[in-house]
This record gives structure tokens, C-alpha cells and sequence, in this order.
């Protein structure tokens, strides 16, 4: 049996923005806004980022407002349409083509590369169906695929998702990559 790799160290400053999302998820469980509560879900948060064995959760330090809100608009735009292409395809009769693509992402950051996957999930129409996280790939189910343009087409969004969100809480180097590299890998 091998032993565990070491774990890396992050400095407490960079899991701030954790310690405090995991404080306030404490105090909303228990629906009491106390010290005591605010002492325990402290206690509690550093206890579960320090003591167990975890990836670290690294965070850039940096949150652009402007890209924030440029993904939420491009987020609830997707979420109408695609609702209403799964209700169109719901009442269209015949069986429709779906299909799965792999998405080789331009980030490192397990917190991006999760955030671009729930957003695919939560729109109708797509689901993560794996996600190969020491290449940073997704794999992606997209229904009504009935071309390659199509394919492309959703291939090109999940990338621009991406894009977003490196834009609105990555680093300073994965923005300046991204603007050397335009297409993906």
C-alpha cells in the first residue's frame, strides 16, 4: 500500500473566501444568525479545510464584476434557450441525435473546471457524463446534434463558458494564456 502524496499548503488567505462561504453555510443550517454559531461554523470550517485530507481549493484572490456579469447574462440566455429547444424536441416527433464530446479545457483550476461543469449541467440539454480531472477534460452529452456544425457550434459555447468564467475568478496567467491562445486545445 503506497502512502498519500503530501498534501500541498495554501495559506490561510487564499482559502478565506472557503472559510468564510463554509461559515455562512453553517450559520444558515442551523437558521441562527450567533456568535456562537459563527464560532462553531469557524471552528468547524478550519477543522475540514486543515485537518482532513482534501485537494486544496486555490483561489486566484481576484473577482471581476464586469465578466461576472457578462457569464450570468450569457448563463440565463443559454438556460431560456435551451429550455425551449428541449420543449420544441419534446413535441417533435422522431428520435433525435445526441451526442457526447470531450472538451480539453484551458484551465488547471479544479474550482473553474467544476463551475464550467455545473453551469453545462444545470442548462437543459447537457450533462457532464465524466470528467478527467488530471487532463482537465470533460465529457459532455449535448442533444439535437444533427451535424458537425452542431457539434461545433456546442463546442464553441462550453469553451466560451469557460472563457468567462477564467475572465470573472482566474489568475492573471490563465487570462494572459487565454489571449495568446484564442482556440482551444
Amino acid at each position: 500500500m503506497s502512502a498519500r502524496p503530501p498534501r500541498p499548503h495554501v495559506a490561510l488567505r487564499h482559502q478565506a473566501p472557503l472559510l468564510v462561504w463554509l461559515v455562512l453555510v453553517w450559520v444558515f443550517l442551523w437558521e441562527t444568525l450567533s456568535l456562537g454559531n459563527i464560532i462553531a461554523g469557524s471552528v468547524l470550517a478550519l477543522v475540514v479545510t486543515r485537518v482532513f485530507y482534501l485537494p486544496p481549493v486555490e483561489l486566484s484572490g481576484r473577482f471581476n464584476i464586469y465578466w461576472a456579469g457578462v457569464f450570468l447574462v450569457h448563463f440565463v440566455t443559454d438556460l431560456f434557450r435551451s429550455s425551449w429547444q428541449v420543449a420544441k424536441q419534446a413535441f417533435t416527433p422522431g428520435v433525435p441525435r445526441n451526442a457526447v464530446i470531450a472538451l480539453d479545457l484551458r484551465t488547471s483550476s479544479d474550482l473553474i473546471m467544476t463551475m464550467t461543469g455545473h453551469a453545462l449541467t444545470l442548462i437543459p440539454g447537457s450533462l457532464i457524463v465524466e470528467v478527467d480531472r488530471a487532463n482537465t477534460t470533460l465529457y459532455v452529452h449535448v442533444l439535437d446534434v444533427d451535424s458537425d456544425e452542431d457539434l461545433e457550434s456546442a463546442r464553441h459555447r462550453i469553451y466560451q463558458d469557460e472563457e468567462r468564467l477564467i475572465r470573472t475568478i482566474g489568475t492573471r496567467e490563465e487570462g494572459a494564456r487565454l489571449d495568446a491562445r484564442k482556440e482551444p486545445r
